[in-house]
């Protein structure tokens, strides 16, 4: 493994934005250049994976702006998976793009791919930060690429939600995690992940859960209530879209962030020793329980979705404040089988509108006769969700449950009982009246499935969604590095 190449997985997705710009007018090109660039992106990171499985840690400093404050970049278990998760995602939303942009006639396709493929970039940029200053500049670009894409219909209210999306966003990070960066590096003297945390020593008292605050409610993507608003408005934004948000790089960039900071900023044994800090796991808890109850009262699929995403965000954030390994291993897989599990649900949320033109739910009855395939997917995805067994959202709950009672929290026990039960109860209806309610007479039904490419990505998500529940040791294996505090190579 080469520290040289990590730059090469940021300019790659660059120059695929640059390319597709200049192809713009032939469409074929243009889609073609945005999938070689996915596959490309995906064949690059997986080969760094064997090194950093092997312990290897590769560091290079791009550079140095202000004293003490670099730009740089290195590879540890968690970005490793981070980075793996969003390039490999983005091959099987690039298809579904082509599908769904081309059969809804959508406007502004070009700038859609180069926004996704600078987005993508933003987000390989958080994988890759090797400290908080890093982080906070590839945080924000990701936001500001990710605008054009929410604000993509241009009406007036897109652009009205899309400005609740970059105005929530920019807020919270400028005002509470910027002076959360400052203060950490001020009060430690650097703003390097270090395992074991940076601040033992350095802080004390109250003001650790006060500078926790700063960062998790700073870190507006983790959408821990109430900074979440953003995260329905979006909702107005096309379906792939939705998934990139919900599934592919931003909200999972603000978990990552969560836990990255608690790792590496904090030190989990600091952490779980401070009184003060302790606040965060009723915040994660209440954030799983409300946005679960609001979602039961939904009658947008989108819109459902969207509160189902806050609450399973928060299941990142509860498991890593467990502070137990099993819990962090469980946090780190919860990341990636919601990551499946979501992107399936918002896959086959796009399909029923770009070939039924459906978006609430009282529309769905029996539309699993006509879209069999997409129902299934559905029907994957929220089994996930909910977590039952064969699917991946079990694995990680079953993680993350087996840390809690490691750590004897009764708290998140009784929190990931109930808002199972409550997941159980708003999928499972949905997915009964799918398959099994009778047509609705004033519904037309004279419809088949989506495009191809469209069907091809969603049962690819729905097979991988099963299929990671029986295949993924190489990821538990990947984060109990992390868990077992491996040492980092030096770093010159």
């Amino acid at each position: 493994m080469s520290a040289e190449m990590l730059p090469w997985i940021l300019v790659l997705p660059l120059l695929g934005a640059l390319a597709i710009a200049f192809c713009g007018r032939w469409p074929n090109l243009r889609e073609g250049i945005s999938l070689l660039t996915a596959v490309t992106l995906a064949v690059l990171v997986f080969s760094q994976a064997g090194g950093v499985m092997d312990g290897a840690r590769p560091y290079i400093l791009l550079t140095e702006p202000l004293p003490g404050l670099p730009i740089a970049l290195s590879l540890e278990p968690l970005g490793m998976m981070f980075a793996c998760l969003a390039s490999f995602l983005w091959i099987i939303n690039t298809i579904y793009s082509i599908g769904y942009m081309r059969g809804n006639r959508e406007k502004h396709q070009t700038r859609f791919y180069v926004c996704f493929a600078l987005a993508i970039a933003a987000a390989m940029g958080v994988a890759l930060a090797d400290n908080l200053f890093t982080l906070f500049l590839f945080y924000e670009c990701l936001t500001l690429s990710t605008y054009p894409l929410v604000a993509h219909k241009g009406d007036q209210k897109t652009l009205a939600s899309a400005r609740v999306y970059l105005g929530l966003l920019l807020t919270t990070s400028i005002g509470l995690l910027l002076p959360a960066i400052i203060w950490t590096y001020v009060t430690a003297g650097t703003t390097r992940f270090t395992l074991g945390g940076i601040i033992d020593g350095n802080l004390d008292g109250p003001a650790i859960g006060l500078l926790l605050g700063l960062f998790v409610f700073g870190i507006g993507k983790a959408a821990v209530m109430p900074v979440h608003r953003w995260l329905p408005a979006a909702m107005v934004a096309p379906t792939p879209v939705s998934a990139l948000l919900h599934a592919v790089a931003v909200v999972k960039a603000g978990v990552f962030a969560v836990t990255k900071i608690i790792i590496y900023i904090f030190g989990v044994d600091f952490l779980f020793a401070q009184p003060s800090a302790q606040w965060l796991q009723y915040a994660a808890a209440f954030t799983i329980i409300a946005a679960s109850v609001v979602a039961l009262y939904q009658t947008n699929l989108k819109r459902m979705l969207a509160y189902s995403t806050i609450a399973q965000l928060s299941y990142v954030v509860l498991a890593t404040v467990v502070l137990k390994p099993l819990s962090e291993v469980g946090a780190a897989l919860h990341i990636a089988g919601h990551a499946f599990g979501k992107i399936t649900l918002f896959f086959a949320a796009g399909a029923i509108y770009t070939a039924a033109h459906k978006t609430e739910l009282s529309q769905l009855a029996a539309i699993g006769r006509r879209m069999p395939i997409t129902t299934a997917a559905f029907t994957i995805g929220a089994l996930s969700m909910i977590g039952v067994p064969p699917t991946v959202g079990f694995v990680s709950k079953w993680f993350i449950l087996a840390g809690s009672f490691q750590a004897e929290n009764y708290l998140a026990i009784f929190t990931i009982i109930a808002s199972t039960a409550l997941n159980a109860m708003y999928f499972l209806p949905v997915v009964y009246f799918a398959w099994l309610a009778p047509p609705s007479p004033d519904v037309d039904m004279n419809h088949g499935e989506a495009p191809w490419p469209i069907l091809l990505a969603l049962s690819v998500t729905a097979t991988l969604t099963i299929v990671f529940f029986f295949f993924n040791q190489p990821l538990i294996d990947l984060e109990q590095q992390l868990v077992q505090s491996l040492p980092l190579e030096s770093r010159p």
